[in-house]
């Protein structure tokens, strides 16, 4: 065991200060904390809610009660994709919600909806303030560092991590740190690194575990190797077969080796979900078998996205970008959408869809700015790499 303390601490030193990553898990305060209680199914899920709701309208005002089921609310708007339960999540806390300095709960509970509609400088302002106020909050550096890493400013997720690192657990850091670091040319070493902390602590807690091994399945797959992110992903989804992220990023996985028929019995419970719907969307249509299927699923993701754009809500600009390219074979729609996100958030599924788009535009220089800033950071992945070459190669020949 101090032999990986010492390690962790010396990576940590070696990468929370650069050279030049729906949804982290909650992070339990003590071994005896229960994180969470799955129902088994979603009307139980509802008639949880509705009787932790009841008693909040009873007695409005009990921040503990409050905070339980805003933290419940998250969950579940988290897992089934569905951004209701976040106003629902809103709605238990309205009591402190416009506080400018509310009890530390509320603001790491206020932050995380923050994040989860793309509020990111509003978020990053409330962690801030309570990694200040409360500096051995180790779910406000978490959060932080989550931040930090889907903004692209890995050199701040590090130093949240490097934070992080003294209150956690080793797993918790190492993941924290590891996904800061795969991002920002320390792909190879960030998976080493993960992979022997989660080995050597195998008694930590689920939700720790399921994230650690789904970055362990989407650093393989971006080095290229199927195996292994087959694998780690597997294992994923043997402990957590509902997780929303998990579900999609191993859809896309899926989709990159052309195992459609797959996707469709992975997702097709998961409708109401939005990204999810599109995966299944996109995998009926590389698999050409189901046209009815895919016809109605294209509607219903036009609805939703037109219902979208109606609220102003622009959460979802990527998977919008996606569906415009690939399901409607709009690619300057697509580049247009890709960019707009862009100036939002700098993860890799960000990178890829306004470089597939701009491609297929025959528009290389609208993603000069990222295929610069790609190179910059040193973000590795296969699939990039590969549509880096084509544009540049494509730039070469016109001039």
């Amino acid at each position: 065991m101090q032999a990986i303390a010492i390690f962790i601490a010396a990576w940590l030193a070696w990468v929370a200060w650069p050279a030049r990553a729906d949804a982290s898990p909650r992070i339990p305060r003590d071994n005896a904390e229960v994180l969470e209680i799955l129902p088994r199914s979603a009307d139980e899920l509802e008639r949880e809610l509705r009787r932790m709701r009841t008693a909040l309208n009873a007695a409005p005002h009990q921040l503990p009660l409050a905070a339980t089921l805003a933290r419940r609310y998250i969950e579940a708007g988290r897992r089934e994709g569905d951004p209701r339960y976040f106003g629902q999540a809103q709605a238990a806390l309205q009591p402190w919600w416009n506080q400018a300095s509310p009890p530390a709960e509320v603001r790491l509970l206020r932050a995380t909806l923050l994040q989860n509609s793309h509020r990111f400088a509003e978020a990053q302002a409330e962690l801030a303030a309570l990694t200040q106020q409360n500096p051995g909050d180790a779910q406000a550096w978490l959060t932080r560092a989550s931040v930090h890493v889907v903004l692209g400013q890995y050199a701040e997720a590090k130093a949240a991590c490097a934070r992080l690192s003294r209150l956690a657990s080793p797993l918790a850091g190492a993941a924290c740190i590891a996904n800061a670091g795969s991002l920002s040319g320390n792909l190879a070493r960030s998976e080493l690194l993960l992979r022997a902390v989660l080995a050597h602590y195998p008694d930590e807690a689920a939700g720790l575990r399921v994230w650690a091994q789904t970055l362990l399945a989407e650093m393989a797959a971006r080095r290229g190797d199927a195996a292994l992110a087959e694998q780690s992903f597997r294992s994923a989804l043997a402990a957590d077969s509902r997780d929303g992220y998990l579900l999609g990023a191993y859809a896309d996985f899926l989709l990159d080796q052309e195992r459609p028929g797959e996707v469709v019995g992975l997702l097709r419970a998961h409708g109401r979900n939005d990204a999810l719907l599109l995966r299944h969307a996109l995998a009926l249509r590389q698999s050409g078998e189901d046209k009815t299927a895919l016809a109605a699923a294209n509607q219903e993701l036009q609805l939703r996205f037109q219902a979208a754009a109606m609220r102003g809500d622009t959460v979802h600009l990527r998977e919008e970008a996606r569906y415009a390219l690939h399901l409607r074979g709009d690619s300057k729609t697509a580049l247009r959408l890709a960019l707009a996100n862009w100036q939002v958030q700098k993860e890799v599924a960000d990178a890829r869809i306004l470089l597939e788009a701009a491609l297929a535009a025959g528009d290389a220089q609208a993603a000069m700015p990222a295929m610069r800033w790609i190179r910059a950071v040193g973000m590795e992945d296969r699939v990039l790499a590969l549509l880096l070459g084509k544009l540049e190669s494509g730039m070469r020949r016109a001039s």
